[in-house]
């Protein structure tokens, strides 16, 4: 008997999404799974935000179906919706944390509010502890947002978005206003997230350095560090380009079939490479 097809993590069913008659996701279909990076470029205003926004069930399509983990969010209430959600961690854009709140409130946060997320209360320090130090911030418990930098928000905004080991982790624009080195030490996390738990990346930039990094490097747990794939081995990190312009899904691929394409569009991506 042939072994059945495996289920998607996520998927989206010729999905339309309208502003004021505008389409801003204009039937898209994809389907992400285990262990797969989705590295998804596009310029601003092109949907990689709404698609995550869509993904997570804050914006209900008005037309197609999303599923996530087999089950239809567009079917849902948003009582049900908040089980889903306890099973994906966001990275949100410019990090988000709570300014009043300490670093470690912040990265509690999710363990302690969401409901389905039955996690003991003599284990929510140690896991934001075990949060925080694989992010490398294991001395940053008392602080503010306000002490840190930039890149150190990002990276306890990592922290908070992996806390509850979800199957599938959202990253919206994880190197935005960066500088090269810290947006380097960034994309080093996502890939140690993905190679050391095996999670589902959806991964939204405008910089195809960032998918270049996560094509093309797996985390070495020993070493502590990446390290490149073998040549010829890219499929290893299972990773796919999903290309968005105005809201419509113009390439979906691996990334040597993104580097042979000829649209000017897509060619504009790939010489950011250097």
């Amino acid at each position: 008997m042939a072994e059945a097809a495996p289920q998607a993590i996520l998927q989206f069913d010729r999905v339309t999404v309208q502003y004021d008659g505008v389409d801003v996701l204009s039937d898209l279909s994809f389907a992400a799974y285990e262990g797969e990076s989705r590295v998804i470029l596009g310029a601003a205003g092109s949907g990689k935000t709404v698609l995550l926004k869509t993904a997570l069930g804050l914006i209900k399509p008005d037309a197609g179906k999303v599923y996530a983990f087999g089950k239809d969010l567009t079917a849902m209430r948003e009582q049900e919706l908040f089980e889903i959600r306890s099973r994906m961690g966001m990275l949100f854009q410019e990090s988000a944390l709570f300014d009043s709140l300490t670093i470690e409130e912040n990265v509690a946060y999710p363990l302690e509010n969401q409901k389905s997320i039955q996690c003991p209360r003599d284990q929510v320090r140690p896991r934001v502890v075990e949060a925080l130090e694989f992010v490398e911030l294991g001395g940053t418990l008392e602080k503010f947002p306000s002490e840190l930098s930039g890149g150190m928000r990002r990276r306890a905004a990592i922290a908070r978005a992996v806390v509850t080991g979800p199957p599938l982790v959202l990253y919206d624009s994880p190197t935005a206003g960066l500088d090269p080195i810290t947006a380097h030490t960034i994309i080093t996390l996502v890939i140690k997230e993905r190679d050391t738990t095996q999670t589902t990346a959806m991964i939204v930039t405008h910089r195809y350095q960032d998918g270049n990094l996560v094509a093309n490097f797996r985390y070495n747990s020993e070493q502590g560090s990446l390290e490149p794939v073998r040549s010829g081995a890219r499929q290893g990190t299972r990773t796919t380009f999903m290309v968005l312009k105005e809201g419509r899904l113009i390439f979906e691929g691996d990334q040597d079939r993104l580097e042979s394409s000829k649209d000017p569009y897509i060619t504009k991506f790939v010489k950011q490479r250097v």
